[in-house]
């Protein structure tokens, strides 16, 4: 049973145009929704930044719907939203929590994104044994792994991610699998990163932030996040992860 089987919710996009001319396109994480960054879309619109936080394919509605869905989907939507929003701003920073920092490392290296804001990116290749963990269960003829998913990996016992409770696995398989492919291509994000990192993180090894700052191929900005687990956007560093994105964004757009 899924948290929208009991509450069915759809959680929308969100978007402001504000008074900077500078873009932020912020990306949420596997099974979450725009909910789970709501705190950071309020405080970047708060700045006067324009903002747009799309939600992704197959997620916050029901996880029945994000049974057929893929990175392809999800990558397509983040392209779209990012050429909407540099359309109207001259410059975009790009912001992504965990799944959202994959696809905001795949943008970046399509797209010429001014700066990207990573938070417990999910940019690590997974071992090659747990992709075959993996496939065999969808060979078994599973569909959902229940209670895998990062809805409950928050320190903050007051704060809650209204996320699916299991992790679909087809799509587990195809980030998976996009996540390997995009290795060769992490050399080429030459913009600046801002890289922030949960100290202890139950759903992403905190060592696949040291990995991303190795590969990516332009300057590198580190933010331990010391009182926060993965899903830190709702947690007790969530002020931190705020402050230093819109300090971020306002050094790299002047």
């Amino acid at each position: 049973m899924t948290v929208h089987e009991q509450h069915p919710v759809v959680h929308p996009a969100r978007s402001h145009v504000g008074s900077s001319d500078v873009g932020v396109l912020a990306l949420h994480g596997y099974t979450g929704n725009p909910d789970t960054l709501r705190l950071v879309f309020d405080g970047l619109v708060a700045a006067g930044l324009s903002v747009e936080m799309p939600r992704l394919p197959g997620h916050g509605t029901h996880i029945d719907d994000m049974l057929d869905t893929t990175f392809e989907d999800w990558s397509s939507v983040v392209e779209a939203t990012y050429l909407s929003l540099a359309a109207r701003v001259s410059r975009v920073v790009v912001f992504g929590l965990s799944m959202g920092g994959t696809l905001a490392a795949w943008l970046a290296t399509r797209q010429p994104v001014a700066g990207a804001v990573f938070v417990n990116a999910a940019v690590a290749p997974r071992d090659p044994e747990e992709r075959q963990f993996i496939a065999d269960m969808i060979g078994a003829g599973e569909e959902i792994a229940e209670g895998a998913s990062g809805r409950s990996d928050i320190a903050d016992p007051d704060a809650v991610e209204d996320a699916y409770s299991g992790s679909p696995l087809r799509p587990l398989l195809s980030l998976v699998d996009a996540t390997i492919a995009l290795q060769p291509a992490l050399s080429s994000i030459t913009c600046p990163s801002l890289i922030m990192s949960s100290r202890e993180d139950h759903v992403v090894d905190p060592a696949a932030s040291d990995h991303l700052a190795s590969m990516v191929g332009g300057p590198v900005e580190r933010v331990w996040l010391e009182r926060s687990w993965h899903v830190a956007t709702l947690d007790h560093d969530r002020d931190v992860i705020i402050e230093r994105t819109i300090d971020f964004v306002r050094r790299l757009t002047g």
